[in-house]
C-alpha cells in the first residue's frame, strides 16, 4: 500500500443513484465527494428500486461497468420483492450479495483499493466486501446506517426470541468483528455498537449530511399549494418512505383528531410497502392528501410548503436508526414534530428545533401539531434554530472531509 497518490476506495453498497431517498443519495454522494476531492472510487451497487420496490424507471444498466459523475459504478441485477416481507427481504438482501461477489473481486483485483467500504443494510454484504478487501490487501470499513436486526424485532420481521434470532444476533457480531472500522450515523448508533463489543478505537462516528440542493424554494412551494389546492391552509407534511419503522399510522389518527380545523391538511409524500394501507386508512378524512415520492429537484419546494414538519418512528427502532430525511427538514427552516423518547437520538436532535411526543400518543402528536400552527412566533424560532442547526451540525462538505481524513489515516497515512 502505497503512501504517496490519492486514496483508492471500493465501495458495495445495495443503495445508489437515481434513488433519491434513503442511504442511495448518501452513498452517491459521498463517492462523488471523494472523486471530486482527487481521489479514485469505484463501485458495486444493485439496481435502484428504493422506495417504491420495483425496479427505478432511470435505472442504468447493469452488467457493465459506467462512469457517473466521475465514479466507475458496476450495477448487478438481484431479487427485488414487491412485498418485502421477512423472508422475502432476506432473500433481496442475499441475492445483492452473492451477485456482487465476482464484480467485487474483479474491481478488487483490478484497482487494488486501499479500502474497501461497505454498507448496512446489507451486512449480509460483509463476506463480500471482506474476500474483494482481502484479495487486494485492502482495509475493511463497515458503515452502518441501520442495525437491520434489531429493526427487524422492532418492526416485527423477526421473532426476538427463538433459534432465527440467535442465529441473526450471532451472524451480526461475526460480521461486526470482520471489519478494520466500523462508522455509523450518529451517537446513539455509537454507542450500541460499543454495546455490541466495538472498540471505540475502531468506531466512527458518520453523520448523513443535509443536502444544499434541497434548499427552501418559495417559488416551487407556491407551485405546490396551487397544484394541490392548498391556497389559505396550513400544512403538516411527512415526505419519505412509508414502511413499519415510521409508525406512520400515527398521522392519519392526528389527522382524524384535527379534522374539523378548516384551515388544515396534512400531506403525506412518500412510496413504500405501507402506502396501499394508508390510503386505506386515509380515505374518509377530507384534510389528508397522499401523493407520490416528490422529484430531487423539487424537495426544495416541498419541504418549503410545510408549515410543520412531522417524524414519526415507532418506540423500538429508538436509536437502531436516525431518520436520514430529519437533516433535510432542519435545513428547510421549519419546525419539527418527532414521536420519540426523552434521550433518544432522534429526541436529542430535535430538542430546540420542534417539539417530540411520545411514540403512539396520537392525541399528544396532534395536540403538538396544533400547538406550533398556532404559535407562529414560536414555530418561527424554532424554525430558525433547525436551520442554524443544519449549518452547523449537518453540513456535507464538513463531514466529508472529516471523514476523507480518517479514510486517509486508517489507509496508511496516505496523502494527496
Amino acid at each position: 500500500m502505497s503512501d504517496t497518490g490519492p486514496l483508492r476506495l471500493l465501495i458495495v453498497g445495495l443503495n445508489y443513484a437515481p434513488e433519491q431517498v434513503g442511504i442511495g443519495p448518501y452513498t452517491s454522494g459521498l463517492a462523488e465527494a471523494l472523486v471530486a476531492r482527487g481521489h479514485v472510487v469505484e463501485v458495486v451497487a444493485g439496481q435502484a428500486y428504493y422506495p417504491q420496490w420495483q425496479r427505478h424507471p432511470d435505472q442504468p444498466p447493469s452488467g457493465i461497468r459506467d462512469i457517473e459523475n466521475g465514479v466507475g459504478v458496476k450495477r448487478v441485477r438481484h431479487y427485488i420483492p414487491t412485498e418485502p416481507s421477512g423472508l422475502k427481504r432476506t432473500l433481496h438482501l442475499v441475492s445483492f450479495a452473492l451477485a456482487a461477489l465476482i464484480p467485487a473481486i474483479s474491481m478488487a483485483r483490478r484497482q487494488r483499493p486501499d479500502i474497501v467500504l461497505t454498507v448496512a443494510p446489507s451486512a449480509l454484504s460483509v463476506p463480500t466486501a471482506w474476500l474483494a478487501a482481502r484479495l487486494a490487501g485492502a482495509k475493511l470499513w463497515l458503515h452502518i446506517q441501520d442495525f437491520e436486526v434489531e429493526a427487524a424485532f422492532a418492526t416485527g420481521l423477526l421473532k426476538p426470541n427463538g433459534i432465527r434470532a440467535r442465529l441473526a444476533r450471532t451472524l451480526e457480531n461475526g460480521l461486526l468483528k470482520l471489519a478494520d472500522r466500523v462508522s455509523t450515523i450518529s451517537p446513539q448508533m455509537i454507542a450500541k455498537l460499543h454495546e455490541k463489543g466495538i472498540s471505540p478505537g475502531r468506531t466512527f462516528e458518520l453523520r448523513n449530511w443535509a443536502n444544499a440542493d434541497f434548499a427552501p424554494n418559495a417559488e416551487q412551494a407556491a407551485e405546490y399549494r396551487k397544484q394541490w389546492h392548498l391556497e389559505g391552509k396550513k400544512v403538516a407534511l411527512y415526505s419519505g418512505n412509508i414502511a413499519n419503522k415510521q409508525g406512520i399510522e400515527i398521522i392519519i389518527k392526528a389527522a382524524k383528531s384535527l379534522s374539523k380545523r378548516d384551515d388544515l391538511t396534512f400531506v403525506i409524500c412518500g412510496q413504500g410497502p405501507n402506502k396501499a394501507r394508508l390510503e386505506q386508512l386515509a380515505s374518509k378524512l377530507g384534510n389528508v392528501q397522499l401523493h407520490d415520492l416528490q422529484p430531487a429537484e423539487h424537495v426544495g419546494g416541498l419541504l418549503a410548503l410545510a408549515d410543520v414538519h412531522l417524524l414519526p418512528q415507532i418506540t423500538d427502532a429508538a436509536d437502531l436508526v436516525l431518520p436520514s430525511k430529519l437533516t433535510n427538514m432542519l435545513l428547510s427552516g421549519r419546525p419539527t414534530v418527532a414521536t420519540a423518547a426523552k434521550g433518544t437520538g432522534l429526541a436529542d436532535e430535535v430538542q430546540g428545533c420542534g417539539t417530540t411526543t411520545a411514540p403512539g400518543d396520537s392525541e399528544a402528536f396532534a395536540a403538538a401539531i396544533a400547538e406550533l400552527l398556532d404559535d407562529p412566533v414560536k414555530a418561527a424560532n424554532l424554525g430558525a434554530q433547525a436551520s442554524r442547526r443544519a449549518a452547523e451540525r449537518w453540513e456535507r462538505d464538513a463531514i466529508i472531509a472529516r471523514f476523507e481524513t480518517e479514510l486517509l489515516r486508517e489507509a496508511g497515512g496516505k496523502q494527496l
